[in-house]
Parts: structure tokens; C-alpha cells; sequence
């Protein structure tokens, strides 16, 4: 049995005699050709040079050819912002002064959908017989979000209807996109939809569930397999998420390993998850990974079918060793033993040379946005954008200040302050918003109180 061969069994919740092993690379495949994250997505054979090297490197039994959430939204006229390390960001939303129909039609032969293909149909002929290929889409929750930037939460209390019309034009861009990349060769279909963290269980029935499973009613009946990716803290949303049409849930560290493996045996449903991207992959060393890779796999013992992958797309500077080293724990279980029984976990970073500020004896209001990274996380992104309008409404005495935790001075803060969860809104030191997009009053009115409670106390 061959690796793809396993991943469709895993799929497809049989037994077999290990995990499957699903690296995500995305803009780490520039990474490892030496080259930048926006020089790769734009290049359809670097592309191809950056996963036959990870191919090489990793053995994984599945990869996706990109891991861009914003490939979608490029070609109905959102502009981004492109960076070295990061995939592109948006940073336009035509739904926020503009009209669905003023939109321009989807077309898979526009934006950088063509060039993507190109590679999907090479890297089909190279390596299609051995490793599956994954074809990542934009969610319809996301890919609104994109388009009509934050007022989507507003107007999904305020404009149900027209919020529902912009989601379903999203789905039928989801099976465009996903009609796409199986008429060139993807076997997996994952429908990337980070947002749907940020809501409540409730709004995930009325504002996802229809829509997405109309994407994956579509996926099964072109016969391809499908999967739900999604980051942040989306614990809440779990249940709602396992009983969707999907063949798999994928999720990162903020989420519970042994719940979703719970959930996925009560709805028969394979699991994927949840490598640490950056206390392990990307800031730990070779052995924290190993005992990474050996956690995630005994969390999920017993799971109808586990694809042991990390918890989002991996960023660009992960090193090689360490990623090397989690599929070393996966693909051997003689070293998977000896790792459990001989590698010590080293001391905890206590990061004593990172201080924070005395909230309570400055004149500032401090609002920290603990993130992932806001310009290649989606609810990052957004919950940053939020406390940034909200300070602009207050005007003076606020400072905003993203702490990613991709570095360790980001890691350091998060851990001072006690956080746990990603992204996170922290003002003068109390995490207020968790994982959760807040309402733009609420969140103005909240700072505007320890504006005005600082005054006061300026004043005594």
C-alpha cells in the first residue's frame, strides 16, 4: 500500500497500520527553494520545484499544491497586500460600497488560478501515483468575510437575507473553484474556513452549515473526498462542524485532539490535526517535534481515521529538520519508540527578559492583539482591523500593538499575559475578546471605559 493509497483509507475511516501524514505546505515551499512567499504563489514552477522538494524531504501521503486563502477573492477584484514570509492579505472589499452583481463573474482561467492548475496537472503526472492531491478552496464564510469586510458580523444580525445571498453566491464560487482543481487531478477537496471560529454554534447552523455542505454535496458527487479545515479556538463549533458533509475535520493546537477524535467516532467522521506550528515547528527544535508528532498521535488512538498534519498552513522559516522529524515519529515506529522512552522535555521559556507594561500606572490604554500572524491568519487579520477602527473612533490615549506569536518576543507576551487562545484581545493586560470577533460598539464602548477609567485615576 502506497501513501496515497493509505490517505484514501484513512478517508474513508479503514483501518490501517499507521496515521496518514498530510504536511500542509504552502508558503513553506518557497521557503525550502530559497525563495520568497510572493515570488512562489505567483510562479507556477516554483510552485512545482518548491513541493517535489518537499515530496522529497517529507514523504508525506497527501499535499496540497497552495495553501492561499485569497485566491478567490483575487479574481472578484479584492486587492491584497503581499509579503516576503506570509501569504497575500486582503485588503478591499468590494461588498462594503458595492453591489453583488457589480461583481466580476468567478473564473477559474483568471487571477492565479491558471497557474496553480499548471502545477496541480504536473505534479499529478510526477508524483499523482504515489501522494494525493489536495486542492485547497476558500470557505463561503471566509470568502464573505472577504468580500464585505467586518460589516459581515453586523449584517448578520441586521441583514439576514442579504448576508444569505452573498454566502450562497460564495458556496457556488467554492464548487467552481472545486469543480476546478478535480477536472485537474485533486483528489482531496478542503474547504479552508478559518472565520467560522469567530461565531457562536448557532450562527454557524444558519450561516455556514447550508452553505458549506452545499460545496460538499457537490465535492461527493464528483467523487472526490472532502475535508473542513479550520484554526482559532472553534471548540464551541465543534459538534456543528462534525455533522456537516465532510469526509474529514482537520483543526490546529487551540483545539482539543481527544475531543474532535470523540466527536469524529460519534459522527464517522476521519480527523486531522493539530501540530504545533510554532512553539514546535517553528521555535522548538527537532525534538520538541518528535514529541509533538508522538502526542498528536496518541491523542487521536482510536480515531475511524487519523491524518496527523499541522495546524494550519506551515509558516516559511519552520526548519526543515523539524518537519523531517515529525514524519521520522510517523513513519517508523522503532523510532517513535525510542524518542518516547530517551528524549527529556526540556526546561520552559520563561521569558524574563520580556517585560510588559505597568497597565495600571500609565497614562495609555494598551490593547493587545495576540495573533498567529494577521497577515497570513484570516481571523487575525480581522480581529486587528477591528481594535484598529475602533482606536481611530476614540482618537488619542490608545496604543495598539500586534504580538505574533511566529517570534518569541510575540510567544513571551501571550505567555505573560496568560493567554491561551488565538487571536485574542487583551486591554491593559485582561484578555477581553477570545477567539471571537467582537461587535464594533461593544468593542469601543469596552475601551472607551478604561479610557475613561484611567483618566480618573490620573486624576486622584
Amino acid at each position: 500500500m502506497n501513501g496515497k493509497e493509505l490517505l484514501f483509507k484513512t478517508l474513508r475511516k479503514e483501518e490501517t497500520f499507521r496515521p496518514a501524514w498530510v504536511p500542509f505546505v504552502g508558503i513553506h515551499g518557497g521557503q525550502i527553494i530559497d525563495v520568497t512567499a510572493e515570488d512562489y504563489l505567483k510562479s507556477s514552477d516554483l510552485i512545482i520545484q518548491g513541493l517535489t522538494k518537499a515530496i522529497e524531504l517529507y514523504k508525506p501521503d497527501g499535499i496540497p499544491i497552495v495553501f492561499d486563502l485569497q485566491v478567490e477573492a483575487e479574481i472578484l477584484s479584492c486587492e491584497l497586500r503581499w509579503s516576503a514570509e506570509s501569504p497575500p492579505s486582503v485588503v478591499s472589499h468590494p461588498l462594503q460600497n458595492g453591489a453583488l452583481e457589480d461583481l466580476p463573474p468567478f473564473d477559474a482561467t483568471k487571477g492565479r488560478m491558471p497557474l496553480i492548475l499548471d502545477a496541480l496537472r504536473q505534479l499529478k503526472k510526477d508524483h499523482g501515483d504515489q501522494v494525493a492531491m489536495y486542492g485547497l478552496i476558500t470557505g463561503p464564510f471566509t470568502l464573505a468575510l472577504h468580500l464585505m469586510g467586518n460589516d459581515l458580523f453586523l449584517n448578520m444580525f441586521d441583514k439576514e437575507d442579504m448576508v444569505k445571498e452573498v454566502l450562497d453566491f460564495c458556496a457556488e464560487v467554492g464548487k467552481k473553484s472545486a469543480q476546478a482543481y478535480i477536472e485537474n487531478g485533486a483528489d482531496v477537496i478542503a474547504v479552508v474556513d478559518p472565520m467560522t471560529s469567530q461565531i457562536s454554534s448557532a450562527h454557524f447552523e444558519a450561516f455556514v452549515t447550508p452553505f458549506i455542505n452545499d460545496v460538499y454535496d457537490y465535492i461527493r458527487e464528483q467523487k472526490a473526498f472532502s475535508s473542513l479545515f479550520v484554526c482559532g479556538d472553534a471548540t464551541r463549533n465543534l459538534e456543528v462542524m462534525a455533522q456537516t458533509h465532510c469526509d474529514n475535520i482537520s483543526i490546529d493546537e487551540n483545539i482539543s485532539l481527544e475531543l474532535l477524535t470523540k466527536l469524529g467516532k460519534q459522527y464517522d467522521k476521519s480527523v486531522g490535526g493539530n501540530l504545533q506550528l510554532t512553539v514546535s515547528l517553528l521555535l522548538g527544535t527537532e525534538d520538541d517535534a518528535k514529541l509533538d508528532a508522538i502526542r498528536c498521535i496518541k491523542a487521536a488512538e482510536g480515531s475511524p481515521g487519523f491524518v496527523l498534519s499541522p495546524g494550519c498552513d506551515i509558516p516559511w522559516g519552520v526548519p526543515v529538520k523539524n518537519l523531517q522529524a515529525v514524519a521520522d515519529m510517523l513513519l517508523d515506529s522503532y523510532q517513535r519508540d525510542v524518542a518516547e522512552h530517551t528524549i527529556k522535555i526540556g526546561e520552559v521559556d520563561s521569558f524574563d527578559d520580556i517585560s510588559l507594561p505597568d497597565y495600571n500606572h500609565e497614562e495609555n490604554v494598551y490593547v493587545d492583539i495576540i495573533t498567529l500572524d494577521s497577515t497570513s491568519c484570516a481571523p487575525c487579520q480581522y480581529m486587528l482591523e477591528a481594535a484598529q477602527q475602533a482606536v481611530d473612533a476614540l482618537g488619542e490615549n490608545v496604543v495598539v500593538t500586534e504580538h505574533k506569536i511566529k517570534t518569541r518576543q510575540g510567544l513571551g507576551v501571550m505567555t505573560k499575559l496568560g493567554i491561551r487562545n488565538i487571536p485574542t484581545i487583551c486591554i491593559d493586560g485582561h484578555a477581553r475578546f477570545v477567539s471571537m470577533l467582537p461587535d464594533q460598539n461593544i468593542l469601543i464602548d469596552t475601551i472607551r471605559t478604561r479610557v475613561n477609567q484611567k483618566k480618573a485615576m490620573m486624576l486622584k
